[in-house]
């Protein structure tokens, strides 16, 4: 039942919503807990996901972060610089996103070389000593989205 829901739910947001980037094409979405609790299941998948908007790359709108109202479980979904651009606007409105789930594997110098371009772009501070180690992290290369 909740997947029907889930899908009756996007596509509303897809009838009404803005399209960017590509039409989105599959007929079911992947629950973001799903992603987040088996994401080795989904490398390499292209899949779609529904969430509420809770960050928008302050910069060049080159990604923005989902996350599920109701687990709280949260995915990126990142996309070539200019190729969408995210509205900021879209912050607290709910989105679907269609792209092919990947794993992407950071050595410490690049996890640091990320956490510290992230921090800028944000306008947040920086600590390299907070980078433990070497970072795996999993995303959505985006390919299409529909911003309520």
């Amino acid at each position: 039942m909740r997947t029907v829901m889930s899908f009756l739910v996007g596509v509303a947001v897809c009838l009404a919503g803005n399209p960017l980037g590509k039409p989105l094409a599959l007929k079911t979405q992947t629950a973001i807990a799903d992603l987040n609790s088996k994401p080795a299941d989904f490398v390499g998948k292209t899949v779609q996901v529904q969430g509420k908007v809770s960050e928008v790359c302050e910069k060049m709108g080159c990604w923005m972060m989902l996350v599920d109202p109701a687990s709280k479980a949260s995915v990126r979904i990142k996309v070539k610089d200019g190729e969408i651009v995210f509205p900021k606007d879209a912050i607290g409105k709910m989105a679907v996103a269609e792209g092919k789930f990947a794993k992407i594997e950071l050595t410490k110098e690049q996890a640091i070389a990320q956490a510290k371009h992230e921090a800028e772009e944000n306008h947040k501070k920086f600590d390299p000593e907070s980078v433990k180690g070497s970072v795996t992290i999993y995303q959505l290369q985006g390919t299409g989205a529909v911003i309520e």
